[in-house]
């Protein structure tokens, strides 16, 4: 008996309908991306693993899937390592290259290895998939798409208006009421400097980035087991229960963080962002908010994070300035911003309140009906006038009762059915039905083209 396919988990397979509707989220964001003069690169869907490993964190490396090198991969395998099973190291000695884990890291390497030919400031698009040997579950997946926007060689905050603006285009075009949350990681050094745990910036944000999961008391019970002290954590509150407009928050942090250079460069440096967008008027909110702690190991300026606000989810897109993105390639100083939308959630989203346009999902838009072999020779005819004006279109390839084609016409979701039959033959026209309405009605085929254009 054969064996029933399956694929592996965490990935998945998209049916033509779900493909519509994830072209329709790729398309709308590239074409923002380019509205904002990003061009596209691509990178191999391998890496080697050279250039991945190490650049993730102990945890990341494990979840990099590697390729076993071709033929006698055990050629070059140590006997004491097969022996003992250190995986660890007897991997390097199996395995060259990888799956990419991300499209950071790869664009690194290819702003490196391609530094001579490229215009800085460089700004890059990329819309590709990645993999991670993660625990497969709901809204994580081992194979998934990043859709990436990055700016290198460049130190300026306005590559930071632009990005906010470019996320509130995309936003608007796909009509999801969003937030755009700022923050800088300046100001969370601030915050550690003045309450006296500047060694403890990483456990404070790591605590703080929850408080909407699980409530200030709970942070607060959590800072005091990583050791600070009350007077710190009462020091905190404040911060951490910011409310108003955002000026009174940057009043109220101003105060706060007086003592601190570092602090104040921060709030310099987000005010200028947020005046900015302010003077663009966005159709989506902005505002700061000093909890948020993204990729702290990452960043080192303005951090961003967009969440929907009609629907329950997390991060639908975030992002931030970074330094020193090329670093690890040997390429000192090269600053960036970037921001990368979570095509999923944002899938997930649309779904939930059905805001898909009624021609994403529209493949064909008249079917025509097949009578027989003189009637469908007319038709081929006819598709190919329809086909140079842009209307996309079938012909039926079996002449089945006419029940079974209208039948598939209702299954795909066209909108209009063509008929030629022996009167049409003589006239030289073409019936068209309206499937929603029910109207049918006969038209030259100039006359039909005028209609299916409108």
């Amino acid at each position: 008996m054969a064996q029933k396919p399956s694929i592996p988990k965490g990935t998945r397979d998209f049916s033509p309908l779900e493909m519509a509707k994830r072209n329709y989220i790729f398309d709308t964001i590239k074409s923002v991306f380019l509205l904002y003069g990003f061009q596209q690169i691509e990178t191999p869907a391998m890496e080697n693993l050279s250039t991945l490993m190490g650049k993730y964190g102990e945890e990341g490396d494990k979840l990099l899937f590697k390729i076993l090198n071709s033929g006698d991969y055990l050629k070059s395998a140590p006997d004491d390592l097969l022996a003992s099973k250190d995986y660890i190291h007897l991997i390097t000695k199996v395995s060259e290259k990888g799956l990419r884990y991300d499209l950071t890291v790869p664009f690194a390497r290819y702003v490196v290895q391609h530094r001579n030919d490229l215009q800085m400031p460089f700004k890059r698009y990329q819309i590709q998939p990645v993999w991670r040997a993660d625990r497969p579950q709901r809204g994580r997946y081992r194979e998934f798409y990043q859709c990436d926007a990055d700016v290198v060689g460049s130190d300026s905050l306005l590559n930071e208006v632009e990005l906010v603006s470019m996320i509130d285009e995309v936003f608007k075009r796909f009509g999801i009421n969003i937030v755009i949350k700022l923050n800088n990681r300046k100001i969370l050094s601030g915050i550690a400097e003045v309450i006296g745990a500047p060694d403890k910036i990483v456990d404070i944000t790591v605590a703080i980035d929850k408080i909407d999961k699980i409530g200030l008391d709970n942070v607060n019970v959590e800072l005091a087991e990583k050791g600070l002290t009350q007077e710190a954590i009462d020091t905190l509150r404040p911060l951490l229960t910011l409310s108003g407009t955002n000026e009174e928050k940057f009043a109220t942090l101003e105060s706060l963080l007086a003592s601190s250079k570092d602090g104040l460069k921060g709030i310099e440096e987000i005010k200028f962002v947020l005046d900015n967008v302010t003077a663009l008027n966005l159709k989506s909110n902005v505002e700061l908010d000093v909890s948020l702690a993204r990729g702290l190991n990452y960043y080192t300026g303005t951090i961003l994070e967009v969440k929907a606000l009609d629907v329950e989810m997390g991060s639908i897109s975030g992002g931030g300035r970074y330094d020193n993105l090329t670093g690890v390639f040997g390429m000192d100083g090269l600053s960036g911003v970037g921001i990368s939308f979570g095509a999923d959630r944002i899938f997930d989203v649309l779904n939930s309140l059905d805001l898909y346009p009624a021609d994403t999902i529209a493949t064909t838009k008249v079917i025509f009906i097949n009578f027989g072999d003189k009637e469908a020779q007319a038709c081929l005819q006819h598709m190919a006038q329809l086909r140079a004006a842009g209307i996309s279109c079938e012909l039926y390839p079996e002449s089945s009762k006419m029940k079974k084609q209208m039948n598939y016409a209702n299954a795909k979701g066209i909108p209009f059915v063509a008929m030629v039959g022996d009167n049409e033959l003589t006239s030289g026209t073409v019936s068209i039905k309206n499937m929603s309405t029910g109207e049918q009605q006969s038209y030259t085929i100039e006359e039909a083209i005028n209609l299916l254009e409108n």
